[in-house]
């Protein structure tokens, strides 16, 4: 028997202040909410006191974002998908954003260790006038302590309903995928950045993100294994391989930093759990 954790988080604006209510049902919560910013914006840490998910675990988060309000949510370590005995962990998160609200989802890195049996789901539904930027971060294993994913099996799924649906499993004995060239190249961490928006984005501003995005890549370590496209009218996409955490981890802040002000006129302000 898993455990099973629920969480909810219900963002408003109050005025001129971003105002946060949660429930939770166990080994799920917020840590704390926090508004080093100024008031408009409340930064949320979300933590898992067990330390990882194991087969049988559920982890559901549901998070409402009311209009005018914004919310940035993130964690304070990697979420980690141990081996399972044969039992799937799956964790799932709903996030729905109202006309005029804006919402950064920025955890930290999810690891798969070798022989997970896991599923990682979001779907960010954002209404006209709703807009986002988020991540992901997938390692497969832990390759630098000699623990490379060699078995088990890793399903991811992203999802703005209407525009943007990508699926994938990965098998650790899936040595074509994992390995070649036209996959993940020999590389452990796969990185994912988006900006997304409820309707269709003006050209100028797709194009003003892509910009911003390869000019963070062109100095960059990463830069021959990035790229950054605009294929649908509300989603601006960028993409990263990398043999660690770190430097993709790196490259992606550099663009949410970029991204924040070129798309809102607001600049980085990096949750404080980063650094700890």
């Amino acid at each position: 028997m898993g455990w099973h954790g629920t969480l909810a988080l219900r963002y408003r604006r109050l005025e001129e202040r971003t105002l946060v209510h949660d429930r939770h049902d166990g080994p799920l919560r917020v840590l704390r909410s926090l508004h080093p910013e100024g008031a408009d914006v409340c930064h949320s840490v979300l933590v898992h006191p067990p330390g990882g998910i194991v087969g049988g675990d559920l982890l559901d988060i549901e998070i409402d974002v009311e209009p005018g309000a914004h919310a940035l949510v993130t964690t304070p370590g990697a979420t980690r998908f141990y081996r399972s005995a044969g039992a799937a962990a799956t964790q799932a998160v709903a996030v729905r954003a109202a006309t005029g609200s804006r919402f950064e989802w920025l955890p930290l890195e999810t690891i798969a260790f070798s022989g997970c049996i896991a599923e990682n789901r979001s779907r960010f539904e954002l209404a006209p006038g709703a807009e986002m930027i988020g991540w992901d971060v997938t390692a497969l294993g832990l390759p630098a302590s000699s623990q490379p994913f060699m078995q088990g099996r890793f399903t991811q799924a992203i999802e703005l309903p209407g525009c943007w649906l990508e699926r994938g499993t990965i098998h650790g004995d899936d040595a074509r995928l994992l390995e070649s060239p036209l996959g993940w190249a020999g590389r452990a961490v796969l990185a994912t950045l988006w900006f997304a928006a409820g309707s269709a984005l003006a050209e100028s501003r797709r194009d003003a993100m892509l910009e911003a995005a390869r000019d963070a890549m062109r100095e960059h370590p990463l830069r021959s294994t990035a790229g950054a496209s605009a294929v649908q009218a509300q989603v601006v996409v960028v993409r990263a391989l990398a043999p660690r955490v770190e430097p993709a981890m790196d490259l992606l802040t550099r663009i949410w930093s970029a991204w924040r002000l070129v798309a809102w006129q607001r600049a980085p302000c990096a949750p404080r759990v980063w650094r700890t």
